[in-house]
């Protein structure tokens, strides 16, 4: 498919905090409006989308639904701390680390926002609270997380693009074929592995972060690896000082494990089992953000537990879109594909894990010494 004259504009203005670029692509009348046979060029279509969600307000800041929702983080993050030098050298300070797991979660959300410039309208006003919701409240830097996760907003699921499908599981059969040694028995049992595994992802941030501080050409390095080094600080200090040594590293493993369990088990309903991109497949951008993206269905709790990455494909599309906003959105974007006839993919809480861990085992069995299967790209 040939790439469209939107997804041209959308990358060549990709930014890194704001990648609603797409504005200079040109508008069309809505499709509701029109006969199929009368209907835009399909290098307009996400113009008369992008039009759509403008003109209902769907893009304008939401600074109040922000500041009662860092406030209440907050309270939260402070509360749990209270707690954890109230209880003392106890083992109920595992409650408490599971608690603050899911703290550190909600904080994770709030800079994701922040990242995505969806708080505040100006630059450094979301920079500013990135750095200080990722390096210092939860020990991600937001520098390395901006520059890899719109690398993933770029080419989502794409190989060879996208780090996201370019780590430690295999998305396609042919990823799966190509592994060797350790990380080919990982292939072949990444659909049991997938949930253990998710207990060192917090770690893997970590690692990360500190890595992209010392070798990377992150911008404000040194600003970012004091606020890490400050988080690293106070964390293992607070740790260390209340609880004995055997106590701490355990409360250190569980908070650490579920925060990341927690973190991992967010982002796998978005993508996995959706479609998978061949490096330098040519792919408009409307249809491939919306193909390899998928929408879990729920109420605000879902919401809420999800930090609205259940409305995954109308992030992808509008990634500066408030956080709140996602849900009013929603309909507009289905109709919107209904009418194009592009497919929209929503299903539940437990389905998106039904599909994505089917879909996980399909390329994993590709990785067996004389599987010849072929694994489908999207699980029925």
């Amino acid at each position: 498919m040939p790439t469209s004259s939107v997804t041209t504009t959308a990358l060549a203005d990709y930014d890194p905090i704001d990648p609603d670029g797409q504005q200079a692509a040109p508008v069309a009348s809505s499709p509701t409006a029109e006969t199929k046979e009368n209907r835009p060029a399909r290098g307009s279509e996400y113009a008369v989308l992008l039009r759509l969600v403008r003109q209902a307000g769907l893009l304008d800041r939401r600074l109040r639904y922000y500041v009662w929702k860092s406030a209440a983080t907050a309270v939260a993050f402070a509360a749990g701390w209270a707690v954890f030098v109230m209880v003392g050298d106890s083992w109920w300070q595992l409650v408490v680390a599971a608690f603050l797991a899911v703290v550190f979660a909600q904080i994770a959300f709030l800079g994701h926002d922040a990242g995505h410039r969806q708080i505040f309208a100006g630059r450094r006003a979301n920079y500013l609270f990135g750095v200080i919701a990722g390096n210092l409240g939860i020990g991600v830097s937001i520098g390395w997380w901006v520059s890899n996760h719109n690398r993933h907003h770029a080419h989502p699921n794409t190989e060879g693009s996208d780090p996201d499908v370019m780590g430690v599981l295999a998305h396609s059969g042919d990823r799966a074929r190509t592994g060797k040694g350790i990380r080919r028995l990982i292939f072949r049992y990444q659909a049991w592995l997938f949930f253990p595994m998710l207990l060192l992802e917090a770690g893997s941030l970590h690692y990360a972060s500190v890595r992209a501080v010392l070798r990377w050409a992150i911008p404000n390095r040194v600003w970012e690896a004091a606020l890490l080094a400050a988080h690293a600080a106070g964390y293992l200090a607070a740790v260390f000082l209340v609880l004995s040594p055997g106590k701490a590293l355990v409360f250190i493993a569980v908070h650490q494990g579920l925060f990341g369990f927690y973190m991992g088990c967010t982002f796998a309903p978005n993508h996995k089992g959706m479609e998978v991109l061949a490096e330098g497949e040519s792919t408009d951008f409307l249809r491939r953000q919306v193909l390899t993206s998928r929408n879990v269905r729920g109420g605000r709790l879902v919401d809420a537990a999800l930090g609205g990455l259940n409305y995954q494909i109308e992030h992808h599309l509008f990634p500066s879109m408030p956080r709140p906003n996602l849900r009013r959105a929603k309909p507009v974007v289905e109709q919107f594909c209904v009418e194009l006839e592009v497919p929209y993919c929503e299903t539940s809480v437990l389905d998106s894990y039904r599909q994505a861990l089917s879909h996980l085992h399909a390329v994993g069995r590709l990785a067996g010494p004389q599987s010849s299967a072929v694994a489908d790209s999207r699980p029925d």
